[in-house]
């Protein structure tokens, strides 16, 4: 066996960092850092650095499997492939036939290489009932938002020369977290070279300890800081003058909404001292250009949007957009697969479930519909306006990933069919009538472009083994639809990457010639940087050719054109009964360094870095209620209870505490794996109200 080391990208999460693979054979040895990556250069996270023991856990999915007892008895026969795609053409085929193509879910998790593609998938199919837990509480907002604002979707310039001055995190710890391609690396080497930070977040994160100003907010008040950080620059005259006069729209009118939020009144609602959010804005506005490291936590109430588009303006009326270390557009060099969404028939498309109440998300509004996940439950537990029976999920652990997971599993029991395709045998795979085999981002073979939705840099990733008859989900979506008649647009992985890659050399043709192959001999290629696309253009890319602080696609589609603060529906202030019983208020979400969402616990490196669920509370609070840290407590409301661990801490506000998500247990060996002991979504709902304009729950 020869020794060898292949450079190829690490997809752990949602990917950027290239990586130095060494393999003995067709054997993964070691995982280290590409010291020459474009984005990471020489760094990686811990999730990447566990591939070895990811890839060759002896628990892994390795051939396709149909259950043989009742759902969740844990009982499974392996099948081939052949005979699992004789089911799922029996299965949705009988369907269709019988209920039409919109009683078909296709269900994903978070974005990696699949995310495209799995929406492609359902286009190819032609359900209209394509959807993900993401899409309405995590990044597809702040993409709608930016949208909306300026035209394009935003990412911050840590590339060029120039480095941001301030950089407002909010609702995200960054230091953990590398989302969308965007690695936890840069915000460390910027602020060693002196860059600003300010905090906005409840809990005391590793930034927040370090940050020039920390913003402590009453959890889901984000619209209200916002607005208020608007008014002190607009008030006090720091606000980009030029920029706001010759290139935005709507700044009177948004001058005079943001003069509701006086420091004061946001003080009374927040919670954050009126000079604390004086200081914060001055920071931000004084040390141009001013970013935002802005996270999901903004995206986890029903007054989502809102507080989305306030957060958003921000770099605008500084002047922070689209200049060298501010919010850029990027260079969107190496384009996402088309997702094909032509394909479902207008007919169709207007049976997507929350089509007509959420234009935004899932109707005529939307270039990228998703069906409102609580539209979708409520359908399959109702039967109204008609159910789903089957749902096709992919990389998708549904039982822990939505809110009221007691509620999710009644509804998975009333579904006919339910095929999950997965790295592991999750408490979601357990309830399922086919269980399909997933490829680590080690044995999978595409090419993408980072950070996403505004690429500079096309990486390659390499098929560096096989497991078992595992294989890529853009595999058996090529296969099925092959099977079943539906056009995806590509008979395998490797033509849908080469339609892409050509696209490259249409926009720039000093690339033209590399194909995947070429690009693999390459492992990545980058693009200079360029900024002020307005000023080229003569126009930003919204209908008023400005940035828009009053949204006119927001007033067409009968939405108030400007950000507005409204109270969440389950807090001391909006129900005073409920916090006598239930007094202190619940947050969700915080990040793992060793975890991928609901994945990684299997995986004893990381597990041993974070072995227990952790519940963070204040130590009054713990000493009120006789807790020391280290113990194990109950957490309960009035929907379910769990236990995890005490995490005693001043770090968050006595009337604040924050419980680790994504729990389950997957060496407890029973079938269940103990995903109702500490799952903190047995304690959330996705009960009205939504948010107006994206249907987002609390």
């Amino acid at each position: 066996m020869s020794i060898r080391q292949i450079i190829t990208g690490c997809r752990a999460c949602h990917g950027g960092c290239s990586a130095l693979v060494t393999m003995d054979g067709d054997r993964v040895i070691k995982i280290e850092p590409d010291p020459n990556g474009p984005l990471n250069k020489g760094r990686m996270c811990p999730k990447g650095l566990a591939g070895v023991e990811l890839l060759y856990d002896p628990n892994r999915l390795t051939y396709p499997m149909k259950r043989a007892g009742e759902r969740g008895e844990g009982k499974w026969q392996r099948i081939t492939w052949d005979e699992a795609y004789d089911i799922l053409e029996e299965k949705l085929g009988g369907i269709i036939e019988k209920y039409g193509v919109q009683a078909i879910g296709v269900v994903q998790g978070t974005g990696r290489h699949h995310f495209q593609n799995v929406a492609r998938f359902a286009n190819a199919m032609g359900t209209p009932n394509w959807f993900e837990p993401g899409t309405a509480q995590c990044y597809k907002p702040r993409l709608d938002a930016a949208g909306t604002t300026y035209g394009h979707p935003l990412i911050i310039d840590y590339y060029g020369e120039k480095k941001p001055g301030c950089i407002l995190v909010w609702g995200s710890n960054p230091v953990v977290s590398g989302a969308d391609g965007e690695l936890q690396f840069h915000i460390r080497d910027c602020m060693k070279l002196g860059t600003k930070i300010v905090v906005v977040d409840p809990r005391r994160t590793e930034l927040a300890e370090k940050a020039d100003v920390w913003v402590q907010l009453r959890p889901g008040t984000d619209a209200a800081v916002a607005l208020g950080m608007i008014n002190i620059i607009i008030e006090e005259e720091l606000y980009d003058k030029e920029f706001v006069e010759k290139w935005t729209y709507g700044f009177d009118k948004l001058k005079e909404r943001a003069a509701q939020y006086s420091a004061e009144r946001v003080e009374e609602i927040s919670w954050v001292p009126a000079e604390t959010l004086r200081a914060a804005a001055r920071l931000f506005a004084e040390n141009t250009p001013g970013v935002l490291e802005w996270g999901c936590a903004i995206e986890h109430n029903p007054n989502c949007f809102d507080s989305v588009r306030a957060i958003g303006i921000l770099p605008g009326l500084t002047g922070s957009f689209d200049v060298p270390g501010g919010m850029i557009t990027g260079m969107d060099f190496l384009p996402d697969c088309d997702a094909l969404v032509g394909n479902v028939k207008p007919e169709i498309a207007k049976l997507r479930l929350g089509y007509d109440q959420f234009p935004m998300l899932a109707g005529k509004a939307s270039g990228f519909p998703s069906a409102h996940i609580p539209t979708v439950f409520n359908a399959i537990l109702t039967g109204e306006p008609y159910t789903l029976h089957a749902l096709m999920m992919l990389g998708n652990n549904g039982l822990l990933g939505f809110a009221d997971s007691s509620k999710t599993r009644r509804i998975y029991d009333k579904v006919d069919f339910l095929c999950c395709m997965d790295l592991f045998m999750t408490p979601t795979a357990e309830l399922c009538d086919l269980v399909l085999p997933a490829a680590t981002w080690m044995e999978i073979e595409t090419a993408y472009g980072v950070p996403f939705n505004a690429s500079h840099v096309a990486m390659v990733q390499k098929k560096l083994t096989r497991i078992g008859e595992c294989k890529a989900d853009e595999e058996f979506f090529a296969e099925l639809c092959q099977r079943m008649g539906w056009d995806y647009g590509a008979a395998s992985q490797r033509e849908l990457m080469d339609i892409g890659l050509k696209e490259m050399w249409e926009r720039h043709p000093q690339f033209e010639g590399v194909d995947y192959d070429k690009l693999c001999e390459l492992n990545y290629i980058q693009i200079p940087i360029e900024y002020r696309h307005y000023e080229k253009d003569g126009r930003v890319n919204t209908p008023t050719g400005k940035v828009e602080f009053y949204s006119t696609v927001m007033e067409e589609n009968g939405y108030d054109p400007l950000p507005q603060y409204r109270e969440n529906p389950e807090t001391p202030v909006s129900q005073p009964e409920m916090a006598k019983e239930y007094p202190l208020i619940l947050i969700t979400g915080g990040r793992s360094h060793g975890y991928f969402l609901t994945e990684g616990r299997q995986v004893p490196r990381l597990r041993k870095m974070s072995p227990y669920p952790r519940v963070e509370l204040h130590p009054d609070t713990a000493a009120e209620l006789g807790i020391k840290d280290g113990d194990w407590v109950w957490i309960e409301n009035s929907r379910g209870r769990i236990t995890q661990k005490a995490l005693v801490t001043d770090g968050i506000d006595r009337r604040v505490v924050n419980c680790q998500h994504g729990w389950w247990y997957p060496e407890q060996g029973t079938p269940d794996h103990g995903w109702q002991e500490s799952n903190v979504n047995m304690l959330t709902s996705w009960q009205p109200p939504y948010d107006p304009a994206m249907g987002t729950y609390q």
